[in-house]
């Protein structure tokens, strides 16, 4: 004879003062427990590679602000150019080496920016090449 023989086969108690909760909320009591939170996102921002910021030759530099005197002169045109910069990282060092291709609007002197039609911005300390069609023609017509 089994001690809980007489008791096995009731039906399981109901509570009298309040409703039992659904399976769903008495599950999500344990949902929001993590003994690290956040450690996972550390990890992976830790694990996140950056690039290195490249130092431009004397006469990279020199290339370069050849291309942006010729924008400039042409500005009027709004020449369709792709700029590759870096950007740097907001959350560690290093950062991403990107390219934007639109139309040039305005090139600000004073703020050593470059602005585009649809509005994007590129400092021009982080540019690391520029490419268009007008340097392209610029080359043939200076072999003639």
């Amino acid at each position: 004879m089994n001690p809980y023989d007489d008791i096995i086969n009731l039906p399981h108690p109901e509570p009298k003062k309040h409703k039992r909760a659904s399976l769903e909320s008495r599950a999500a009591q344990f949902g929001a427990f993590r003994a690290l939170s956040g450690h996972e996102e550390a990890v992976e921002e830790t694990a996140r590679i950056t690039d290195s910021h490249i130092e431009l030759s004397e006469n990279m530099i020199e290339i370069l602000n050849g291309k942006i005197l010729m924008l400039k002169e042409r500005i009027d045109e709004k020449p369709t150019v792709s700029i590759t910069f870096f950007k740097p990282d907001e959350k560690k060092e290093g950062g991403a080496y990107l390219e934007h291709t639109g139309r040039i609007k305005k090139i600000n002197d004073y703020e050593r920016t470059i602005l585009f039609t649809d509005f994007f911005q590129v400092e021009i300390p982080m540019i690391i090449d520029i490419q268009s069609d007008i340097f392209i023609d610029a080359e043939n017509f200076c072999e003639l």
